[in-house]
């Protein structure tokens, strides 16, 4: 029996998630996210159980290089690229396709003899953040046809509202990418989680103008069965959580009203209860934000957080009537709990509870 915090992973909806992708954007091209450790789902078991993936989008060339050493075969995209010569050397001998969103890249390229990779130009189109504007696109694309380290070129850009469903934003910025994309005779890619579930029809609209190129779809947070969009949950798409974060209960005791727990006594006992103790903290990823209140499921029933999470136990306050006692269950979020849910109580997002997730204990992984 594991008492401290884990992550319960489960393989088979994650393979329902990347179907149900599939489905709404028939078609495409799938470059499966798994930057980040897989968004703390773990890199190797993500990638391994994502056989039907037409190539993974990494942030780092770490995370690329593990893939390529634990025997995945599909092309590997360095998001961010690269930015020194002993990077480009290790991204051609492992067979890397390269981002370029900068002049300083571009120029890395021209210089070398190295090698050969396939690359994605990245065009700013309204974020703001990296990428080429508009107006040196044109250009860029020319060098790049030139460039003797250029084996196939493709576009790529990312939309900055796309978890607003009424972004008047995005469809600029898809105007935008219209018009690039219509000059440009290879592959493409705009569709990130919320694109494709938000902007579904037009994302279908272009990819039935492409002129037989292909279009790719990068999935990210959605692959793990959560929601890209501030309100509602995975669930309401037809996903699956691929992660359950439980714990157990360490220490059980008696309080009477007026007593308080933790630290600075933030939290006051309003009336003889039982306080159980958990064995997960903000140092399994069990965020120091969330307040007192947050929902917690002990034996399958809902009960409040009680105080501030330290950096290995939580309280909760389990009633006056409660039977629970060491070592019973407890889930931190998961199917009857989702952690969109537990993201609002923190005043954060999905995305960085799942990423922060230690992984003191190792995850238990499921097909």
């Amino acid at each position: 029996m594991t008492f401290g915090a884990r992550a319960l992973i489960r393989l088979g909806a994650l393979r329902h998630n990347f179907q149900v992708i599939q489905k709404t954007v028939p078609g495409a091209r799938v470059m499966a996210v798994v930057k980040a450790n897989a968004y703390g789902h773990g890199l190797l078991a993500v990638a391994n159980a994502l056989t039907g993936a037409d190539c993974f989008g990494v942030a780092r060339l770490n995370e690329a290089l593990a893939l390529r050493q634990n025997g995945i075969q599909q092309p590997v995209v360095l998001l961010s690229g690269v930015y020194t010569d002993a990077e480009l050397s290790s991204a051609f001998d492992n067979r890397l396709d390269l981002v370029v969103h900068c002049r300083h890249q571009l120029e890395l390229l021209e210089a070398t003899a190295k090698g050969r990779a396939t690359v994605w130009l990245k065009v700013d189109t309204g974020m703001h953040r990296l990428g080429f504007t508009q107006s040196e696109a044109s250009d860029v694309i020319k060098r790049l046809r030139q460039c003797a380290a250029v084996e196939d070129l493709r576009l790529m850009t990312h939309l900055a509202s796309a978890d607003d469903r009424h972004s008047r934003e995005t469809d600029t910025q898809l105007a935008r990418f219209r018009v690039l994309a219509a000059n440009f005779d290879g592959d493409i890619s705009i569709g990130n989680s919320p694109a494709i579930f938000g902007w579904t029809e037009a994302i279908n609209e272009m990819m039935s103008s492409g002129r037989g190129r292909r279009f790719w779809v990068r999935p990210g947070i959605a692959l793990y069965g959560i929601s890209p969009f501030p309100q509602g949950k995975g669930a309401d798409l037809g996903l699956q959580p691929v992660m359950r974060f439980e714990s157990r209960l360490f220490a059980v005791k008696a309080l009477s009203r007026g007593d308080r727990v933790g630290y600075g006594g933030r939290w006051c006992a309003e009336r003889d209860t039982t306080l159980g103790l958990i064995s997960a903290g903000y140092g399994d990823g069990y965020t120091r934000y969330l307040p007192s209140g947050t929902p917690v499921r002990v034996n399958g029933r809902a009960v409040p957080l009680a105080g501030v999470v330290s950096m290995d136990m939580a309280a909760v306050d389990l009633g006056p009537d409660a039977t629970d006692a060491v070592g019973d269950p407890v889930v931190l979020w998961g199917d009857e709990l989702p952690v969109e849910d537990i993201a609002r109580h923190a005043a954060t997002i999905p995305y960085q509870l799942v990423c922060g997730v230690t992984h003191r204990e190792p995850a238990e992984v499921r097909d």
